[in-house]
């Protein structure tokens, strides 16, 4: 049997929405939503919120949610979630959830895991991937593969760059991110990279230390909370969510 750990990062300061993971919606902070909604895979035998704040943890405890206590220092939710790995010597595979999906489809973790345990190339990371119009805002990671689904470049620039012709669609990360535990173990060691700090995107980090990166092309929609009309919209999509009534 296998195990698998879901681990949710989350801190109080965004840059964007300050205190965001505490917001209520439909009378629970949106890091419940998160965490419960993620409780609802299968495939997860644990899931924990992964804070470097009291507020949080407090209010994870409030509501039953387990709750692991990180250093202050995290320079990202990977480094983050893998302060706590030691926690886990069993894990066979551990699950980054983002802290600001309160729309979060726990079938997509399901997915994931099961594309990361079949695999043939032996991923040390999966990024799921969904199909997006073309021309999104900077905050849309894009993804471009191989046609065997390694994974060959993260931005936010608009890619490819429509020089003969202009694509319809892009492929974007979704924020679930399967990891092996050595995986996650050796990217917290590093330091950041060039790639990363130019784009501000995590992963870039392990791609350019040569980690196996793979794709999963998943279909549906996700839903990030990044900024104050974020929020509201997602107060009113969370009224008609048939997941909402499942753990409400």
């Amino acid at each position: 049997m296998t195990s698998v750990i879901g681990l949710i990062p989350s801190r109080l300061a965004s840059r964007r929405l300050p205190g965001k993971p505490l917001l209520e919606i439909m009378g629970l902070p949106l890091i419940i939503h998160v965490a419960r909604r993620a409780a609802l895979s299968p495939t997860l035998d644990e899931v924990w919120v992964c804070t470097d704040s009291q507020e949080i943890s407090q209010v994870c405890d409030q509501y039953d949610v387990r709750c692991k206590l990180t250093p202050a220092d995290c320079e990202n939710g990977t480094e983050r979630i893998a302060t706590t790995i030691g926690g886990f010597p069993s894990a066979d595979l551990f699950v980054d959830i983002q802290g600001d999906e309160p729309l979060l489809n726990p079938e997509h973790i399901d997915r994931v895991v099961q594309f990361h345990q079949s695999a043939e190339l032996k991923p040390d990371i999966v990024i799921p991937t969904l199909r997006t119009p073309y021309g999104a805002d900077s905050s849309t990671v894009r993804v471009l593969s191989s046609k065997s689904g390694r994974i060959l470049y993260l931005t936010r620039q608009d890619v490819p760059y429509p020089f003969v012709s202009r694509p319809q669609f892009f492929q974007k990360h979704l924020s679930i991110i399967s990891f092996t535990p050595a995986a996650l173990g050796a990217y917290a060691k590093l330091s950041r990279s060039d790639y990363e700090n130019y784009e501000d995107i995590e992963l870039l980090r392990a791609l350019e230390n040569d980690f196996t990166l793979l794709a999963c092309p998943l279909e549906g929609d996700s839903f990030s909370v990044d900024q104050e009309d974020d929020y509201m919209k997602a107060r009113i999509a969370m009224e008609s969510d048939p997941l909402t009534k499942k753990y409400l």
